[in-house]
C-alpha cells in the first residue's frame, strides 16, 4: 500500500511510503512542499501538489495536525494555517482518505522529543538507508518528518 505522509507548512514536506506485509517499508519519493510566490506571498502551489499525488496515487494520506507554537507571530500562524488547508483540501479532492495524526504520536513512536527537526531526519535515514538521496541535506527535514509520520502511522512499526 502507499502511503502519503504530509509534514505541513509552507516549508513542510511529503513522503510517499510503500507498505507491504513481509517486507521492508521503501521511500518512493519525498519532496518538499512546492510554492510559489516569495517571503509574504508565498504559498502553496496547489496544481503542483495535485500533479505530484495523482502521479503517485497513495491510498491514504496521514498528516500531522496543525496548531499554533509558542512565540509564533500572528503572520505566520496565518500563513501557516492557510497553507495547512491548501494541502489538506488537494488531498481530499484527489479523493485520497486522509487521517489526521497529533504530533506527539508519530514522535513517541521514533523516540523523538518536541521540535528535534535534524533528529527526524537521522532517523528516516536510519529506516530507509536506500533513500539517501531525498533526505541528504539538514534542510530536508520536513520529508524525514513525512517519512517517518507515513511509516509510523501506516502501521509498519
Amino acid at each position: 500500500m502507499k502511503v502519503l505522509g504530509v509534514d505541513p507548512g509552507i516549508h513542510g514536506g511529503l513522503a510517499l511510503v510503500e507498505i507491504n506485509d513481509g517486507t521492508a517499508p521503501q521511500l518512493l519519493e519525498a519532496i518538499d512542499i512546492p510554492t510559489v510566490g516569495v517571503k509574504a506571498k508565498e504559498r502553496v502551489d496547489v496544481l503542483a501538489l495535485r500533479a505530484w499525488i495523482l502521479v503517485h496515487q497513495p491510498q491514504h494520506a496521514f498528516i500531522e495536525r496543525a496548531q499554533a507554537m509558542p512565540r509564533q507571530g500572528s503572520s505566520s500562524g496565518f500563513k501557516y494555517g492557510r497553507a495547512t488547508g491548501a494541502i489538506e483540501a488537494v488531498i481530499a479532492c484527489c479523493e485520497i482518505a486522509i487521517t489526521i495524526v497529533e504530533p506527539a504520536v508519530w514522535k513517541k513512536a521514533h523516540h523523538l522529543r518536541g521540535g528535534d527537526k535534524e533528529g527526524a531526519r537521522q532517523r528516516a535515514l536510519q529506516l530507509f538507508p536506500a533513500a539517501h538521496a531525498l533526505l541528504a541535506r539538514k534542510k530536508d527535514h520536513g520529508r524525514g518528518e513525512a517519512a517517518l509520520i507515513a511509516l509510523t502511522i501506516g502501521g509498519a512499526l
